[in-house]
């Protein structure tokens, strides 16, 4: 008790002694300057325009490049491919409207985490969590750091595809250079993520004015008998909703960061509105754009199809493509990034993850040891990575706490009437989200039932073993044991826990 006590009153010590190390200040200093410091809390530093970039930049990233390839392949046509690209975007934006809800009325960051926790109480949110941080955030990281290093690397391989080991590098050294502006500034992280929106609204404006273009040439045959061998299979249209939604996936990015949020009940729902349909807007006219010059199997057959346009298009220009697409995809997996820090962050100040994840820099005032953590995971993740299947495998959990999320809004419209609603979507907008999520997450494995969906699952409900005695009970012996791990971490790191 008394080497516990010791303990506990050193690390308050070593809290004070190490912000003032680090403002540069003394007491005195401070009393004499009158300026107040900063609480040792994430800052509200993010603004509506910041707010849609993050939105378009982390939803505009590698899908739309690499799955128009699987939506055609499942769907079976040109026809159903477009339809089920348009159903995606409607079903983002109605998704998003119930994020918007649950944004204005709970404040909190985490996203889905805080909902389920306030509709379904900890053990839900804990297994969301477990998951999200554990697989799901860092293997969609890596996806899209993957799909960057593929486009990245293409130019120095021309006629053949770049070694594995040559894009898995490419992969990591990008992770690396992610996670160190975010652990860096979140005004920094905030401007990358600007500037590289920027630059993918380019890009497919050039995609988009050039197919124009081509149609205008009379280059329609493509759109002609449209639905000629479409698709009957319930399970494959379901994996063509896969690969379409994994290209819109980050219509819920902005909840994860609503204590950063300037104006949350103004700029969340804002943000949400401009800048979904115009995602919306920019992949249906891309992907008319891709048929104005390639047929169904060409587009099938093509390694990446932004680049086999460009070359058909733009030559000799065609090299600004795959150099904007890299552009894109490093963009969006910054995005990434930046949210998934939050959720590993708001996860351990809650208790369901280990405590050093949710301490913040002294002075830098990001979650940095969330940062880095999330990091580390999505390099594992890369040594054994395959971008399809890792695509299915991401989709089919996700979905899952997607459906119960928009569950937990209908809960609390009864067991929580008290809270203010600056948002209000009709509650048949929920309920559809809900249906939609089962057929998502049900119909491929009835029409057929990988391995991998019963791995996903026996990984979910193995977060129970850890929940009862490190969490529900907490444990001596665990706390005793991290307790030293958390304080060395915390000098190393110089990172102190959030004021309250």
């Amino acid at each position: 008790m008394r080497q516990q006590t010791e303990m506990d009153e050193s690390s308050i010590r070593m809290r004070k002694e190490s912000q003032n190390v680090s403002t540069g200040h003394s007491v005195d200093c401070e009393t004499k300057d009158k300026k107040p410091g900063k609480a040792t809390v994430l800052q509200k530093d993010i603004g509506l325009l910041s707010a849609i970039c993050l939105i378009v930049g982390t939803m505009i990233g590698s899908g739309i490049f690499i799955s128009p390839k699987a939506v055609l392949l499942y769907s079976g046509a040109v026809g159903p491919c477009l339809l089920i690209w348009a159903a995606c975007g409607v079903l983002a934006t109605l998704g998003a409207l119930c994020y918007a809800e649950l944004g204005t009325m709970i404040t909190k960051s985490g996203g889905e985490y805080s909902y389920l926790t306030e509709a379904f109480g900890p053990l839900l949110a804990y297994l969301y969590s477990w998951t999200t941080v554990m697989v799901l955030k860092p293997s969609s990281f890596a996806i899209i750091t993957l799909s960057f290093a593929e486009y990245a690397a293409n130019p120095f391989y021309p006629g053949c595809t770049p070694p594995l080991v040559v894009i898995k590098c490419l992969a990591a050294v990008a992770i690396f250079m992610i996670v160190t502006v975010n652990c860096f500034s979140v005004k920094l992280a905030n401007y990358v993520q600007n500037f590289f929106t920027v630059a993918k609204l380019f890009i497919i404006l050039v995609i988009v004015v050039a197919g124009m273009v081509m149609l205008a040439r009379g280059n329609t045959e493509n759109l002609s008998n449209a639905f000629d061998g479409t698709s009957s299979s319930i399970g494959a249209i379901g994996l063509a909703f896969y690969n379409g939604l994994w290209a819109y996936d980050g219509w819920n990015q902005l909840n994860f960061i609503t204590e950063e949020l300037k104006q949350p009940s103004r700029n969340l729902p804002l943000a949400i509105l401009i800048g979904i349909p115009l995602v919306c807007v920019c992949y249906m006219l891309v992907n008319v754009a891709y048929f104005s010059v390639m047929t169904a199997t060409e587009l099938l057959l093509s390694p990446a199809v932004a680049l086999t346009f460009g070359d058909r298009v733009l030559y000799p220009l065609s090299w600004i493509v795959p150099l904007f697409v890299a552009l894109s995809t490093f963009g969006s997996a910054n995005g990434s990034c930046f949210t998934a820090g939050r959720l590993a962050y708001v996860s351990g100040r809650e208790g369901h993850m280990v405590k050093i994840l949710s301490y913040i820099s002294l002075k830098r005032y990001t979650p940095s040891p969330a940062l880095m953590f999330n990091g580390i995971l999505a390099i594992i993740y890369i040594i054994p990575a395959d971008i399809n299947t890792l695509i299915n495998y991401f989709s089919f959990a996700q979905w899952v706490f997607y459906g119960l999320t928009a569950l937990a809004l209908i809960v609390m419209r009864f067991t929580r009437k008290e809270l203010h609603r600056p948002v209000k979507v009709p509650i048949v907008i929920p309920g559809l989200i809900v249906l939609v999520s089962c057929y998502l997450v049900l119909a491929p494995i009835i029409d057929k039932p990988d391995m991998e969906y019963l791995y996903c699952t026996i990984f979910i409900f193995s977060g129970l073993l850890l929940y009862y005695p490190f969490v529900h009970r907490k444990v001596n012996w665990a706390r005793k044991l991290m307790r030293p791990i958390t304080m060395h971490l915390q000098l190393l790191m110089e990172v102190v826990p959030p004021e309250n």
